[in-house]
Protein backbone atom coordinates (compact mmCIF):
# COMPACT_ATOMS: atom_id res chain seq x y z
CA UNK A 1 0.00 0.00 0.00
CA UNK A 2 1.11 3.69 -0.82
CA UNK A 3 0.80 6.77 1.41
CA UNK A 4 -1.39 9.60 0.73
CA UNK A 5 0.07 12.94 -0.06
CA UNK A 6 -0.77 15.59 1.88
CA UNK A 7 -0.12 19.97 2.15
CA UNK A 8 3.30 20.10 3.18
CA UNK A 9 4.85 16.77 1.90
CA UNK A 10 8.59 17.30 1.38
CA UNK A 11 9.15 17.19 -2.80
CA UNK A 12 12.63 17.00 -4.59
CA UNK A 13 13.57 17.57 -8.22
CA UNK A 14 16.19 15.61 -9.83
CA UNK A 15 17.95 19.05 -11.24
CA UNK A 16 16.67 21.18 -8.21
CA UNK A 17 19.43 22.27 -5.11
CA UNK A 18 17.01 22.11 -2.52
CA UNK A 19 13.96 20.31 -0.76
CA UNK A 20 10.57 22.26 -1.06
CA UNK A 21 7.28 21.27 0.39
CA UNK A 22 4.20 20.64 -1.56
CA UNK A 23 1.32 23.00 -1.33
CA UNK A 24 -2.91 22.49 -1.20
CA UNK A 25 -5.56 24.55 -2.07
CA UNK A 26 -8.67 23.91 0.46
CA UNK A 27 -10.68 23.78 -2.52
CA UNK A 28 -13.50 20.91 -1.97
CA UNK A 29 -10.73 18.58 -0.14
CA UNK A 30 -10.41 16.48 2.92
CA UNK A 31 -8.01 16.47 5.67
CA UNK A 32 -6.28 13.12 6.33
CA UNK A 33 -3.90 13.11 9.66
CA UNK A 34 -5.02 16.91 10.33
CA UNK A 35 -3.41 18.23 6.71
CA UNK A 36 -5.53 18.61 3.34
CA UNK A 37 -5.37 15.82 0.79
CA UNK A 38 -3.03 16.15 -2.71
CA UNK A 39 -4.45 14.11 -5.50
CA UNK A 40 -2.61 14.14 -9.16
CA UNK A 41 -3.39 17.81 -10.14
CA UNK A 42 -1.88 19.46 -7.50
CA UNK A 43 0.94 20.21 -9.92
CA UNK A 44 0.60 23.94 -10.70
CA UNK A 45 4.00 25.52 -10.79
CA UNK A 46 4.42 27.84 -7.83
CA UNK A 47 0.92 27.02 -5.98
CA UNK A 48 1.41 23.45 -5.24
CA UNK A 49 5.30 23.02 -6.83
CA UNK A 50 7.59 25.39 -5.35
CA UNK A 51 11.08 26.27 -6.22
CA UNK A 52 13.62 24.06 -5.45
CA UNK A 53 16.43 26.17 -4.71
CA UNK A 54 18.94 26.73 -7.79
CA UNK A 55 18.52 24.66 -10.94
CA UNK A 56 21.22 22.75 -12.79
CA UNK A 57 18.92 21.53 -16.00
CA UNK A 58 20.69 22.29 -19.04
CA UNK A 59 17.36 22.57 -20.92
CA UNK A 60 16.37 25.53 -18.54
CA UNK A 61 16.79 28.64 -20.89
CA UNK A 62 18.08 30.43 -17.88
CA UNK A 63 20.61 27.94 -17.57
CA UNK A 64 21.64 27.59 -20.88
CA UNK A 65 21.85 31.55 -21.19
CA UNK A 66 24.10 31.94 -17.66
CA UNK A 67 25.98 28.47 -18.64
CA UNK A 68 26.91 30.09 -22.20
CA UNK A 69 28.03 33.50 -20.57
CA UNK A 70 30.14 31.31 -18.53
CA UNK A 71 32.35 29.79 -21.51
CA UNK A 72 30.70 26.30 -20.99
CA UNK A 73 30.68 26.02 -17.36
CA UNK A 74 27.43 24.86 -16.11
CA UNK A 75 25.75 27.83 -14.41
CA UNK A 76 22.75 27.04 -11.87
CA UNK A 77 19.93 29.62 -12.33
CA UNK A 78 17.14 30.60 -9.61
CA UNK A 79 14.72 27.19 -9.99
CA UNK A 80 10.97 28.38 -11.92
CA UNK A 81 9.44 25.19 -12.12
CA UNK A 82 7.38 24.38 -15.41
CA UNK A 83 4.65 21.58 -15.09
CA UNK A 84 2.57 21.69 -17.17
CA UNK A 85 1.38 17.77 -16.64
CA UNK A 86 -0.41 15.93 -14.30
CA UNK A 87 1.20 13.75 -11.55
CA UNK A 88 1.42 10.25 -12.75
CA UNK A 89 0.29 7.55 -11.93
CA UNK A 90 -1.95 8.63 -9.04
CA UNK A 91 -4.03 6.09 -6.53
CA UNK A 92 -6.09 3.45 -8.83
CA UNK A 93 -9.05 3.26 -6.15
CA UNK A 94 -8.76 6.36 -3.92
CA UNK A 95 -10.21 9.79 -5.25
CA UNK A 96 -10.20 13.38 -3.35
CA UNK A 97 -12.13 15.90 -4.84
CA UNK A 98 -13.22 13.23 -7.59
CA UNK A 99 -9.47 12.61 -9.12
CA UNK A 100 -7.03 10.05 -7.87
CA UNK A 101 -5.49 10.43 -4.97
CA UNK A 102 -1.63 11.66 -5.16
CA UNK A 103 0.49 8.87 -3.51
CA UNK A 104 4.07 8.89 -2.85
CA UNK A 105 5.18 6.81 -5.52
CA UNK A 106 3.96 9.26 -7.99
CA UNK A 107 5.99 11.89 -10.32
CA UNK A 108 5.59 15.04 -11.72
CA UNK A 109 7.51 15.79 -14.83
CA UNK A 110 8.91 19.37 -15.35
CA UNK A 111 9.55 21.10 -18.91
CA UNK A 112 13.16 21.45 -18.25
CA UNK A 113 14.11 17.56 -18.03
CA UNK A 114 13.24 17.43 -13.87
CA UNK A 115 11.63 14.40 -12.37
CA UNK A 116 10.01 15.78 -9.30
CA UNK A 117 9.40 12.84 -6.77
CA UNK A 118 8.22 12.66 -3.08
CA UNK A 119 10.70 12.20 -0.34
CA UNK A 120 8.26 12.37 2.45
CA UNK A 121 4.57 12.12 2.41
CA UNK A 122 3.65 13.74 5.38
CA UNK A 123 1.43 11.05 6.44
CA UNK A 124 2.44 8.10 8.96
CA UNK A 125 -0.66 6.21 9.12
CA UNK A 126 -2.56 6.47 6.30
CA UNK A 127 -2.23 3.96 3.24
CA UNK A 128 -4.21 4.46 0.19
CA UNK A 129 -4.54 2.24 -3.06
Amino acid sequence: MNQQVVMGALLSCSFGAAPAPLGVLPLGRVKVEGRLAANILDHQPMVNIPAFGLCRSPANPQVAAATAAAMGVLTPMPCVPATLTPWQPGAMRTRIAKLPALDHCCTCQCNWGGQISVNASATLKTTIA
